[in-house]
């Protein structure tokens, strides 16, 4: 690649308007074995369009977009790419057509630069070598151009989860992208990128780019697209232009559950303190005194970066803090590592369940079972009844979709790797439970399915931190709400105590 070409990499490539639909589905079906993954289905994507897809997990939406971008042969009916019809059997056959798709799990090289990474593929050399300093500077122009406030010559995993999503837009955003495919692009945004993203969706829509967008919050959906179709147990149930539907209607279609059913909250009679902390400060975090009874739910609410993750994996032990007191059930107590707070009866559910809660090349079963293994272990030999009726009670109790436990835990969705953390922790028979984002990249029935599983462990008497990034379900589901920014507590406030407006403005320090 010449510099030119870098330098012309900032925009999409433009095209003569097309007459008609960009792409259209004609009776598109996937099965695997003992699986309708999508039935068949018919569906008209218009140039310059934001068509939303929503869906609980398992409903189809990620076997729609493996068809769409060539990673999987499809079992049966056409795909029509402006008016003829095409193979789409290859990921290479779909970004020279110009579709493009950003997924919710970064899939990039995280020891590379970003600039390396935007380039990736493409990258600009002379004499076999290559030209890191031109890709640099074309890579900043390109995020300056977007709206990224992003260094281009900085290592990607030295960024934060959201910008790393951020660079992936842009790389996509860069390559001739027509068709260009979002799957839960917020998840791990904070709001000012996820602002930055929204500018860019749009950008795009006005130079013709057509984009589909796939989220759980539904408030997005509405926000940005012209329509928006429904898929549930792998068939399109329905589509509609968002001016002509409202919130409670696509949920009826998603789950036959009204709005009302999501947010499940049962007030507890409060039992003894469990966890209290008392100035406590480390890296990221300072003077954080708090306190969780049995049976209550303690939320913790901020934006990203407000040193919320940060407090709590210091209370779990993963880093040490520099001062204050830690006390458990009225007694001060030493945490310096992960063990001391599971001994205790601490559980940690982290914010990334992919890279910190998961073994995802492991089955599920061991998954579930790794904190008791030592339980179901007798002179050095496993009980391999015991194994198995442990972890299928909880494929059972917690409604876990899985072929058995013997499945692979990274061949399940998002939602159902979620309920397998959860899972591991029940057995385990902890009395606090720290959830970090339980519900970032899952449909609203399983949001559902969660929220009660949390009054199931609070009627037993456990205590739980709830964080999170959603204003409405730490507002919801809180007995006490604490308010985070910049590494403290600005505000605190008993059960839907203050106005959603009011927690914003401390949240955001305006």
């Amino acid at each position: 690649m010449s510099t030119s070409a870098l330098k012309s990499a900032a925009t999409p490539a433009t095209e003569a308007a097309f007459d008609g639909p960009i792409l259209e589905l004609h009776k598109l079906e996937k099965r695997y074995t003992g699986t309708h993954a999508l039935k068949p289905a018919d569906l008209a994507f218009e140039t310059g369009e934001i068509h939303a897809i929503v869906g609980e997990n398992g409903a189809g939406k990620s076997t729609l977009i493996k068809l769409l971008t060539g990673v999987t042969p499809r079992t049966s009916g056409e795909i029509i790419w402006k008016g003829k019809a095409t193979g789409l059997s290859t990921p290479h056959e779909a970004i020279e057509l110009g579709i493009n798709a950003v997924h919710q799990e970064v899939l990039m090289c995280p020891h590379l630069s970003v600039a390396a990474n935007i380039f990736l593929g493409d990258e600009a050399t002379s004499y076999g070598l290559l030209k890191h300093r031109d890709m640099v500077r074309a890579a900043q122009k390109i995020l300056d151009d977007l709206g990224f406030v992003l260094p281009a010559n900085a290592e990607l995993s030295s960024l934060t989860i959201g910008q790393q999503q951020l660079i992936a837009t842009a790389r996509a955003a860069t390559r001739g992208t027509q068709f260009l495919i979002f799957d839960e692009p917020t998840a791990y945004l904070t709001r000012k990128e996820a602002a930055q993203l929204f500018a860019l969706i749009r950008r795009l829509k006005a130079q013709g780019v057509t984009i589909v967008y796939i989220s759980h919050r539904l408030e997005e959906v509405f926000e940005l697209a012209d329509r928006v179709s429904v898929l549930r147990d792998g068939q399109l149930v329905g589509t509609r232009r968002t001016a002509e539907t409202n919130e409670a209607e696509l949920i009826g279609l998603m789950i036959a559950r009204t709005l009302d059913q999501i947010y499940h909250k049962e007030h507890m009679a409060f039992g003894e303190t469990l966890l209290e902390t008392r100035a406590l400060s480390g890296q990221g975090f300072h003077d954080i005194s708090i306190s969780v009874r049995a049976g209550e739910i303690v939320g913790l609410y901020g934006l990203i970066g407000a040193g919320r993750s940060e407090f709590v994996t210091s209370v779990y032990g993963r880093h040490p803090h520099k001062s204050g007191e830690i006390l458990w059930e009225g007694k001060p107590v030493t945490i310096r590592r992960e063990r001391d707070a599971m001994n205790l009866g601490i559980a940690l559910s982290p914010e990334s369940r992919r890279d910190q809660g998961l073994c995802l090349n492991l089955p599920v079963g061991l998954n579930i079972n790794l904190p008791i293994y030592q339980r179901l272990t007798r002179y050095f030999t496993l009980d391999n009844g015991g194994e198995a009726r442990a972890a299928n009670q909880q494929i059972s109790d917690l409604r876990i979709k899985t072929s058995g436990r013997g499945a692979q835990a990274l061949s399940l969705s998002g939602g159902n790797q979620q309920k397998i953390v959860i899972a591991k922790w029940l057995n385990h028979g902890a009395k606090l439970f720290i959830f970090d984002e339980p519900t970032v990249g899952v449909d609203v029935g399983t949001k559902a399915e969660i929220y009660r599983l949390l009054a199931k462990l609070l009627a037993n008497g456990a205590g739980i931190i709830l964080i999170s990034s959603y204003l409405p379900e730490v507002y919801e589901l809180a007995d006490t709400l604490h308010v985070f920014r910049n590494g403290g507590i600005v505000g605190s406030h008993p059960f839907k105590g203050g106005s959603h407006e009011a927690i914003l403005t401390e949240a955001i320090g305006v």
